[in-house]
């Protein structure tokens, strides 16, 4: 398993330093042990070869010197014939031999001379030196883990505001006033999203006073065109500037699509009405002479109305611009949305066309951008495709 996250890397490194700590302090301890068993096995020989000196040069043992050894001659029956039985038992009843019988270290000493069950009185000391080293060393980096980890605490609060940010709310605020690396990313992202907060208000503010002072102008178009004697003018008048406003309308929409200022109406509806109501935004006469619709299986989906209808609407408008004959075939079938219209195939693959203000004859080259842009939000795709000299646009 591969270790990405920061916290489990952080984790991973005092975990490993406080196993190594604790194998560090199990060694020092049986090596304590180990040195202190070593010094006994030396000391009790030493006593062996000198009480059997002393036994031949005096005749009898020297329990002075036992003493200042620490170490006692075991003279109860009871007890002699206890350990006797248990040294036998585990076949170590010999000349000389060291055991642990009831949590005592029992010598026996047995030669041609004496022999002696004895006592040795001298056990190892707790290491408390040691254990507090260790304790003070293992209390230190507990400290400096809660303490690196409580550092770690802002990056959670800055990850939180960073999601909040992504979701189109820009009133977030993550001043630090801290000296560390994190408070400086996270007074720099703060200071990233006041100046875009200013800029998207600069640029609303913009596009609502472009739009404002083009309204006036149309108003005053529809007025004058009221007062043409042909009635064909007239109407066609009426057409140019009811197409005007409705692209004021869209642009409003694109501004709150790109800015995230907006409220989705999630609604189930029918793909045949959403169809209809596409055809009746081109604004065009009898869009049957220009459109066939075959309505094999119909079906509902979930989406915004207005926002679902302009992507059909841009996606028929561009399907009729760019055919070769002005003539364009929908099907609504399988949960799926096709349109189909003669023409070359296109030039550069479909991702180039869903950049805004892309290079193109014929428009502003934001229909495809506006359609991607609510596709993402409705978290659907457009599928391409030519076949037998027609393009092949999917709603999926």
């Amino acid at each position: 398993m591969i270790i990405t996250s920061l916290r489990s890397k952080i984790r991973l490194v005092f975990s490993v330093t406080l196993l190594l700590l604790g194998a560090l302090f199990i060694f020092s301890i049986k090596y304590d042990h180990a040195m202190i068993e070593e010094r006994n096995i030396a000391q009790e020989q030493a006593i062996s070869h000198y009480l059997y000196t002393y036994y031949l040069k005096y005749g009898k043992i020297d329990e002075a010197y036992l003493e200042a050894q620490n170490v006692s001659l075991i003279t109860d029956k009871g007890m002699v014939v206890q350990i006797e039985r248990f040294f036998k038992e585990k076949g170590e009843l010999k000349r000389y031999a060291v055991d642990t019988f009831h949590l005592k270290r029992i010598i026996i000493i047995n030669n041609d001379r004496f022999k002696l069950i004895l006592e040795n009185k001298n056990k190892p000391q707790f290491p408390i030196k040691r254990v507090l080293i260790f304790s003070t060393v293992f209390l230190l980096i507990i400290f400096l883990y809660l303490w690196i980890m409580k550092s770690l605490q802002p990056l959670s609060a800055l990850k939180s505001q960073i999601k909040t940010f992504s979701k189109g709310n820009l009133d977030i605020e993550c001043k630090s006033d801290k000296k560390d690396e994190i408070a400086e990313v996270a007074n720099e992202f703060d200071h990233a999203v006041t100046m875009i907060r200013e800029l998207l208000h600069s640029r609303q503010l913009f596009l609502r006073a472009i739009m404002h002072e083009l309204k006036t102008p149309i108003a005053k178009g529809r007025l004058v065109s009221e007062m043409l004697e042909d009635e064909k003018n007239k109407a066609r008048m009426h057409s140019i500037f009811e197409r005007l406003n409705l692209l004021i309308d869209e642009f409003a929409k694109i501004e709150q699509i790109t800015s995230k200022n907006f409220e989705l109406t999630i609604k189930p509806y029918k793909m045949s009405d959403l169809l209809e109501a596409s055809e009746d935004m081109l604004m065009i006469e009898n869009p049957k002479r220009l459109i066939t619709t075959n309505i094999e299986k119909d079906y509902s989906l979930s989406v915004d109305f207005e926002l679902f209808t302009l992507v059909i609407k841009n996606l028929l408008d561009n399907g009729i611009k760019y055919s070769t004959d002005k003539y364009i075939t929908v099907t609504i079938n399988d949960n799926k949305l096709t349109i189909r219209n003669k023409g070359e195939a296109l030039p550069e693959p479909l991702e180039n066309y869903f950049k805004p203000f892309h290079a193109s004859k014929k428009g502003l080259g934001l229909g495809l951008y506006i359609v991607k842009s609510i596709l993402d939000i409705h978290q659907m795709e457009l599928h391409y495709q030519h076949e037998d000299g027609e393009n092949i646009f999917t709603l999926v």
